[in-house]
């Protein structure tokens, strides 16, 4: 797949994507980042909203899976809490996280999507894999880092600000 740090959809937050819009894009399944897209990094517990979101997704006919870098038992835990299914150790943006999930499901990458809130990670391991990708807001840059990251990612977010839903 082409090396492309534009996501192909971009979203204010991951309880902005309604099943309908999912469908819309032939989405059958939905594979999410875990920190900072879910939950904050410095808590396991999802806002009300999140948490209706999520339950909400799993009334439908869509797929829904963690994919997350993490190597901390948090994400398991909270899958397992939760009712979702979760890859760990993905390694994003290499495709080995992704390519499990697309061969866990049998679903095709032109039939599903990854979302996240980093572009050097969640976006460009979407794109390499061939799956939709799909940013969205980071819920809490809280240190330096993250606030550095979202300042080397601002040209690609500029550059894609048409593909916002």
């Amino acid at each position: 797949m082409p090396f492309s740090l534009l996501p192909r959809l971009m979203a204010g937050s991951l309880t902005d994507l309604t099943p309908e819009l999912l469908k819309s894009h032939g989405i059958r399944l939905l594979m999410l980042d875990f920190d900072n897209t879910i939950v904050p990094y410095t808590t396991d517990e999802p806002t009300p909203e999140m948490t209706s979101w999520l339950r909400q997704m799993q009334e439908t006919d869509i797929q829904v899976c963690v994919v997350s870098n993490s190597h901390r038992d948090r994400v398991p835990e909270f899958c397992r809490k939760n009712g979702l299914d979760c890859i760990t150790h993905a390694r994003k943006p290499f495709s080995k996280g992704i390519q499990a999930c697309l061969a866990h499901y049998g679903i095709a990458p032109g039939q599903a999507a990854l979302v996240g809130d980093q572009i050097y990670t969640d976006t460009l391991g979407a794109n390499g894999a061939g799956v939709v990708s799909i940013l969205v807001q980071a819920i809490d840059n809280q240190n330096f880092w993250l606030k550095a990251r979202h300042v080397l990612e601002m040209p690609f977010i500029f550059a894609a600000r048409k593909r916002r839903i």
